[in-house]
């Protein structure tokens, strides 16, 4: 995969979740939640946040866990749109961020805030997690 996740602050809040034995997620990667508990790796628009990988997964090692974490300051990659300063940050697609629209804020996909101004295709600071 590319266009992982680099940490710049680390996190404080982890999560444990399921992951498919068959899967591989490199350190970094923006995970997608789905029921039950589980997660894969990001792919499109609208995915529900679940996390960024903390850990590596291996493919069919019979792992079938592993630790996300949930805040933090990361530099993270947009899509070919820009994202202002202080503006809230949805998944844009696979490790990719986009601005976040009114309607990721009723469906809970949120995953952070930029903390800085990034155009097209960049790479900027955004605090996942919120604001604190």
């Amino acid at each position: 995969m590319t266009n992982e996740a680099v940490c710049i602050e680390t996190p404080t809040v982890f999560s444990r979740r399921t992951v498919s034995n068959t899967e591989a997620v490199p350190i970094g990667t923006i995970m997608k939640l789905a029921d039950p508990n589980t997660v894969t790796a990001s792919t499109a628009t609208n995915d529900p946040f679940g996390g960024i990988a903390w850990e590596e997964h291996e493919a069919s090692k019979g792992t079938t866990e592993m630790t996300v974490a949930m805040n933090g300051v990361w530099d993270l990659k947009a899509t070919a749109a820009a994202i202002g300063i202080g503006v809230p940050c949805a998944i844009g697609g696979a490790n990719l961020i986009r601005a976040a629209i009114e309607a990721d804020t009723v469906l809970g996909d949120i995953l952070g805030v930029a903390e800085e101004t990034f155009g097209n295709d960049e790479v900027g600071r955004v605090r996942v997690g919120g604001r604190n």
